[in-house]
């Protein structure tokens, strides 16, 4: 690299329908260019892409090639708008949405991608929100339970049906000739690292939270087999060194480097997820900084010198985010995923016209028409688990509810009342932290969901505390940038890089005490319903579910 050429680092985030690159200055974080690809398959919810049967509820998959292409597509665009050439770029970086996981050969190559497989829905990456394994989730807890793991306190005392070993066992179940044919289950994660480094390589984050990755060592083989006999050497296509966030994972191959215009042996950083990466972005890394990723689902990261067993957490790793410190996660399944449906569902065409009229969308009409109420106005209360319950229940049998409907409820009332009940949603984790004795001394938001807004001057209302917000529409791929700055030597560490290249606009919401107050009354009867309907009260909605399927 030329010395009149300065520094940069790409940080490439996958998300959940799209891939985004972005090229960033490494003396300072500024953003230089950036560029997107959309899945040409997004979600695979209902049919394979080769056609066959409907897939069952709860399914969501993922096609690997789709992933190939963000490589292909958005980092040569990202540079050629940054306007540098490829010397110019001292390290790469990505991230991905976890945990999204699947089955491969030895040398990387996705089952799905073998003609004997292509017909076999278990042989495809599962996304992040495939909710299909909760009964598998369930029987490891029992059986955790019955047995004594230590390793279940660090989360919260549930396991996931989103995460490695859920996912797996639901494998093994339903397609056991698929499992045997896996000799690898990977996080997308870190199989996007082995296609640009041609190397497998393991990233500590994932294998903390989504693996069951404690103290050095992965469930033992004995309590494997108790959920399945078969079951008993899964860790085998887990196990391989991992390697420290910020690190590097070796370097572009010549393969790669003709995939994505980048030269061949520039440096490429340890996989790592889309949420923690943000939080070097936020400069949220010190102890008691929540960070809240807020899209079509949340997800909450906070670091503490402290380890405390929180209820429904995400997992508690020790340097899961930055070396030193305890890393906690916690979420939300569903956000904007919600409002979405809101809008899908409950706004008539006579609101579509009225946006189309003014030239906006149906919800910015719906948060427009909804901000005009006084608190409580709508006289609604809703459960936000339409995806099921992450944090701090850990139930993706859960469903959502709306309590208070009558004949003159109006659309906007109905999306208000999800708005304030993904709030509450989200007051119940801090609290659940703070009660723990893990306190919360700062509340950061990232996200698309920032530009509402109404919505977030709602969240400080309802936390009764002030809100900073990351200042960059590209979080993780900025987080990601910056771990990449880090692997390639520009920082010693990731807090010194974030310190540098991040970016942060402090309090920029504040609670209204009047509004605090009255939110104060409505998140009481929130929790009511919560524990009722969450927590045995009434298990109708797992009657519900269980008719439905």
């Amino acid at each position: 690299m030329t010395t009149d050429l300065p520094a940069v680092t790409v940080g490439v985030d996958f998300g959940t329908l799209s891939g985004r690159a972005l090229v960033v200055a490494v003396e300072d974080g500024r953003e230089l260019g950036t560029a997107v690809h959309e899945y040409t398959h997004g979600v695979v919810e209902s049919t394979l892409p080769g056609g066959g049967p409907e897939l069952p509820p709860d399914w969501a998959l993922q096609i690997p090639q789709d992933w190939r292409d963000v490589l292909r597509f958005a980092v040569p665009r990202a540079l050629a708008e940054a306007g540098v050439r490829p010397e110019q770029v001292i390290g790469i970086a990505t991230d991905f949405t976890a945990c999204t996981v699947l089955p491969a050969t030895w040398d990387g190559t996705p089952l799905c991608e073998l003609p004997a497989f292509a017909d076999r829905p278990h042989a495809y990456p599962k996304l992040w929100k495939h909710h299909a394994a909760q009964p598998e989730a369930d029987l490891i807890v029992r059986r955790a339970e019955e047995s004594g793991q230590q390793w279940l306190g660090r989360y919260g005392g549930k396991i996931s049906s989103e995460w490695q070993y859920a996912k797996a066992l639901q494998l093994l179940r339903e397609d056991p000739e698929v499992y045997r044919a896996a000799d690898r289950w990977i996080e997308a994660a870190d199989w996007i690292v082995w296609q640009l480094t041609g190397a497998e390589n393991r990233n500590l984050c994932t294998a903390g939270y989504k693996g069951i990755y404690q103290d050095g060592r992965y469930p033992d083989d004995a309590f494997l087999a108790s959920l399945e006999p078969d079951f008993a050497g899964f860790t085998a296509k887990l196990e391989h060194p991992l390697s420290q966030l910020g690190a590097s994972a070796g370097t572009i191959t010549r393969a790669a480097a003709e995939l994505t215009g980048l030269l061949e042996g520039t440096v490429v950083a340890v996989g790592n997820v889309d949420a923690h990466v943000t939080s070097a972005a936020a400069q949220a890394l010190e102890p008691g900084h929540m960070l809240a990723i807020m899209g079509t689902s949340t997800c909450h990261i906070m670091n503490s010198d402290t380890f405390g067993e929180v209820p429904g957490m995400c997992g508690a790793v020790r340097d899961g985010v930055v070396p030193g410190l305890w890393g906690y996660e916690a979420g939300q399944s569903g956000v904007g995923d919600i409002f979405a449906w809101a809008v899908r569902t409950a706004a008539p065409e006579s609101y579509a016209a009225e946006a189309q009229q003014r030239g906006i969308s149906v919800h910015e009409l719906l948060t427009e028409k909804a901000a005009g109420q006084p608190v409580g106005g709508h006289g609604l209360m809703a459960l936000d688990w339409h995806s099921g319950n992450r944090s701090v229940l850990v139930d993706h049998h859960l469903s959502g509810l709306i309590l208070g409907l009558t004949l003159d409820t109006r659309p906007e009332d109905i999306y208000r009342a999800l708005i304030e009940a993904t709030a509450y949603g989200t007051r119940t984790i801090v609290e659940a932290f703070e009660s723990s004795g893990v306190p919360v001394q700062q509340f950061t938001a990232a996200g698309g969901l920032l530009k509402n807004t109404f919505l977030m001057q709602t969240y400080s209302d309802v936390l009764g505390r002030p809100i900073n917000v990351l200042a960059s529409e590209q979080g993780p791929a900025l987080g990601a940038a910056i771990h990449a700055a880090v692997a390639a030597g520009a920082y010693p560490d990731i807090r010194t890089a974030s310190a540098a290249m991040g970016r942060l606009k402090r309090e920029a919401y504040t609670p209204d005490p009047a509004r605090a107050a009255t939110y104060d009354l409505l998140y009481a009867e929130y929790r009511t319903l919560h524990d009722h309907f969450g927590r045995g009260g009434n298990a109708v909605m797992h009657r519900l579910r269980a008719l439905r399927t």
